[in-house]
């Protein structure tokens, strides 16, 4: 079975406010009788389910694509925590024992991609170090950051910079129990940037 964990990609959905929202442009359209239908993409790379590049939070830091592919490509385990709004996940929020290197939390503190809150849960900083000492590589959630809204100094995104970690936001994981799953969110190769958008799917093993 797979589960889509991608939220459509339109201009309904919801962006960083003053970020790019997507847009398409009709260069070419068959309705108007043209002979094929081309389009332009507009938006910024951290649109809905994505891939943040440590160039992101880290200055001379890696961009999307010199990443690493096995970061998103692999066993995961999807775990629901119970997160209050605007608040930091610890480490006791989540099971004592892990069962995968991929870790995917869901939190429901964001529940519509196509309304915007600002109270969405993030991570501890401790949190993401406790993980990287059990063996975790990657770390995705359901909401648009793994810092809280207002955070300028980005205390959880410098401690994956600093553990080497991978970080998937913006994950739809509503319909998704908890379990292992294979975990396929592959970034596009844009060179240079500092994130890009992935079609995130699970697999049930």
């Amino acid at each position: 079975m797979i589960y889509d964990i991608t939220p459509p990609v339109s201009p309904a959905l919801n962006v960083w406010p003053n970020d790019t929202p997507p847009a398409r442009e009709v260069l070419l359209d068959m309705q108007r009788g043209d002979n094929l239908t081309l389009s332009t993409l507009r938006t910024t790379v951290h649109v809905g389910a994505h891939a943040d590049a440590p160039s992101h939070y880290g200055r001379d830091s890696e961009p999307i694509e010199s990443r690493d592919l096995d970061h998103y490509l692999g066993p995961c385990q999807v775990i629901r925590v119970s997160a209050r709004r605007g608040t930091r996940i610890e480490r006791s929020a989540l099971p004592p024992k892990l069962a995968a290197e991929r870790i995917l939390l869901a939190t429901g503190t964001f529940p519509d991609p196509l309304a915007w809150n600002e109270d969405f849960a993030a991570l501890a900083p401790a949190l993401v170090d406790a993980l990287h000492e059990e063996g975790v590589r990657t770390i995705g959630v359901d909401v648009p950051s793994v810092d809280l809204f207002h955070s300028k100094d980005l205390p959880a995104h410098q401690r994956f910079l600093a553990n080497d970690m991978a970080i998937l936001e913006g994950l739809v994981l509503d319909d998704v129990p908890e379990g292992v799953y294979e975990l396929i969110a592959l970034p596009l190769k844009l060179v240079g940037f500092d994130a890009s958008p992935v079609r995130a799917i699970l697999r049930t093993i």
